[in-house]
């Protein structure tokens, strides 16, 4: 069971934006035993489009397709689909009405024409109703192959993906049942990871499938297999990944899907009823984002300053001029300080703090670029640790967000 996902848009291919619609896509079909063959991004025209869906036809059982179906004239995907198929355009009378009702609603209004034209589709086409857009969903068939255009919009094309699609996706096709499990560490490289589970790794079936997935930070270890009994195949998987995570229980974390370092300090802090405050230099926020994108965080999570200047450092957070003139602002002093002070400015059981020199220059600084320091303030104690992650700026970040959470986690969970 195959499927091939086709992006269009010129947006995408000039880099104006990302397509993650596509990464959602071959998420959810992998939980119903799809398995994603190819994703193509083309532009739009014609013989582009054209091209790319006989191609997909040979390979695959399904393709979808996102985008090219605004009210616009270089939405073209409906009209080459028509050329595709042998069809024409009809208009559908249901897809009409709800035009209309949105724009009475939301607009207070009458649609324009180019809106209305929306309501057209191949004749052939089994319409998906949208129920967040104008543009509805289409499912056409040629040959022995399904083709299922979407919206380019994210959310409704989830939406539709989610609601009208994977459901009758499973009521036509047969699939086999397709099961990752996904440990998450962190603060281990990908080279050592492999040397201490090599003899767990040429000791797995051949039918596991062990992927390593590293980022700036951490490494996430998936094990994978597919099979028609879902019940065996993940039991087969559970038992390995259990052999696995005792084998790095010192850096990992937790499953993906499951549980995220950011949860997993979240839990702790309201455990031991702990409240948590961050004073950012070099990271700009980046840690207090990450969060707060948890749900229920404002239970522990009290707030934050980014003292970016150093001038603010002194003047908010309280840190002495005298200290940052001796050891400079990126040094394991400041570090310590701005934790210190930071718990005692929100009032909070444990603070991060960081400050370091992201770069791309490092100006009057003393210490080289990629230099950061990351302090931890708990009610035992407070530890500082240096770090060069280089270059270029992002990965500095990257690496220094990653690793306070790191060092956060390990500090809480200390009894």
């Amino acid at each position: 069971m195959l499927a091939e996902i086709i992006t269009i848009g010129d947006e995408i291919l000039i880099g104006q934006i990302v397509d993650t619609n596509s990464a959602f896509i071959s998420k959810e079909l992998n939980k119903i035993g799809v398995q994603v063959y190819q994703i193509t991004s083309i532009q739009d025209d014609r013989e582009h489009i054209l091209q790319a869906l006989e191609d997909a036809k040979k390979h695959a059982d399904l393709v979808l397709v996102t985008g090219g179906l605004g009210p616009t004239k270089d939405d073209i995907t409906k009209h080459t689909f028509c050329e595709f198929l042998d069809d024409e355009l009809v208009e559908d009378k249901e897809t009409l009405h709800h035009i209309h009702a949105i724009f009475s609603k939301y607009l207070q209004k009458d649609p324009l024409p180019a809106n209305l034209e929306q309501a057209m589709v191949p004749s052939t086409a089994k319409v998906l109703k949208n129920a967040h857009g104008t543009a509805p969903g289409m499912w056409m068939e040629k040959d022995d192959t399904v083709f299922v255009s979407m919206p380019g919009v994210p959310y409704e094309m989830k939406y539709l993906l989610t609601n009208e699609v994977l459901p009758r996706v499973i009521r036509k096709f047969n699939r086999p049942h397709i099961y990752h499990k996904t440990l998450l560490t962190y603060g281990l490289g990908e080279s050592s990871i492999a040397e201490r589970i090599e003899k767990f790794e040429n000791e797995l079936p051949n039918d596991i499938k062990l992927a390593y997935l590293p980022s700036l930070g951490r490494v996430r270890l998936r094990l994978s297999t597919k099979g028609s009994n879902e019940t065996e195949i993940r039991q087969r998987v559970d038992d390995k990944m259990a052999q696995l995570s005792e084998m790095l229980k010192d850096i990992a974390v937790g499953f993906e899907d499951e549980t995220t370092i950011q949860e997993r300090i979240g839990a702790i802090l309201v455990k031991k009823g702990y409240s948590l405050s961050l004073a950012e230099s070099c990271t700009g926020g980046a840690i207090a984002r990450e969060i707060t994108t948890i749900a229920g965080s404002s239970s522990y999570f009290i707030g934050s300053i980014t003292p970016y200047e150093t001038q603010q450092k002194v003047k908010i957070l309280g840190v002495d001029a005298g200290l940052i003139e001796k050891h400079t602002v990126v040094s394991a002093q400041v570090a310590e300080a701005m934790a210190n002070q930071c718990v005692k400015l929100f009032h909070s059981d444990v603070a991060v703090a960081t400050t370091g020199i992201a770069g791309p220059t490092k100006g009057d600084a003393v210490a080289e670029v990629g230099t950061v320091y990351i302090a931890i303030a708990t009610p035992q104690r407070t530890i500082v640790e240096e770090f060069n992650f280089g270059k270029p700026r992002e990965r500095v970040i990257s690496k220094a967000t990653n690793k306070a959470f790191e060092m956060l986690l390990k500090e809480i969970s200390k009894n």
